[in-house]
């Protein structure tokens, strides 16, 4: 078994860093830049920023806040939310992101999963999959990929689409449950079993962790390579070293040093 990542989630809007539940009724949480310095310090081993308003505002991704970023970050990190082309990516790279993930364009455009995958390499790219249940005899998938910060139906089949993006040249997939999100009832099993179940790639696990049997549950019944979080970090609730030292003492094996 590779070794499983803790990985803090930033959800960006006007340059702060805020959380909400099922994508909606944000709060604001701390500063981006003070929020990286202290995961770093912390031992986080990844770090993932999602613009959440950019996509749904037609715009670009603010890089006023990514720069500042990128100046104190000592792991590697991911930006997301309003990419939608290589240059888009190609001007996140020379900022000195590590990873780019997209999740609306590559469903309006598959194709330039495979495009930014030849160009920059699939372990620098991230295709993030919002999803949502629906109810037996709805007409939609049960498991359905939701897009626009999970305003807008698809019709997708979230184990179709992510068998898709692995062919096309996705490095890892990203897996957020708009159901659980914020809510801290713990991640959507059943959702990211059968996406990490189905594909050989990475899957992390998004959205609902809120104690330390969440992170683990993930891992052991959801079988995702690496757990995100958000409101447990930046809350105060549960601090890296917590969850990592925890992992550990279940006999899971931890991506870096305690």
């Amino acid at each position: 078994m590779e070794a499983v990542r803790i990985i803090p989630c930033l959800d960006v809007k006007d340059g702060r860093v805020v959380k909400g539940i099922n994508f909606v009724n944000l709060r604001d949480a701390r500063d981006p830049v003070e929020a990286a310095e202290a995961y770093c310090r912390e031992g986080a081993d990844e770090l993932v920023f999602l613009d959440i308003f950019a996509t749904v505002e037609s715009r670009k991704t603010r890089f006023e806040w990514v720069k500042k970023v990128c100046e104190v970050v000592t792991v590697p990190f991911a930006v997301g939310g309003g990419i939608a082309s290589l240059e888009d990516m190609q001007t996140l790279f020379d900022l000195g992101v590590s990873k780019v993930s997209i999740n609306t364009a590559a469903v309006r455009n598959p194709e330039l999963i495979k495009a930014s995958s030849n160009k920059f390499g699939k372990e620098r790219l991230v295709v993030a999959i919002d999803g949502r249940k629906n109810p037996p005899r709805s007409g939609h998938p049960r498991l359905e990929v939701v897009v626009k910060s999970g305003s807008e139906s698809t019709e997708l089949d979230i184990v179709g689409w992510a068998k898709r993006v692995e062919k096309l040249g996705a490095g890892e997939i990203l897996l957020t449950s708009k159901d659980t999100d914020g809510t801290k009832a713990g991640y959507d099993l059943e959702m990211t079993k059968a996406v990490a179940e189905a594909v050989s790639i990475p899957v992390i696990a998004s959205g609902g962790a809120g104690k330390l049997e969440h992170l683990y549950e993930a891992v052991t019944i959801g079988k995702a390579s690496a757990v995100l979080a958000a409101s447990i970090f930046h809350f105060g609730e549960i601090s890296i070293s917590q969850a990592k030292r925890y992992l550990k003492g279940k006999g899971i094996t931890i991506r870096g040093s305690l």
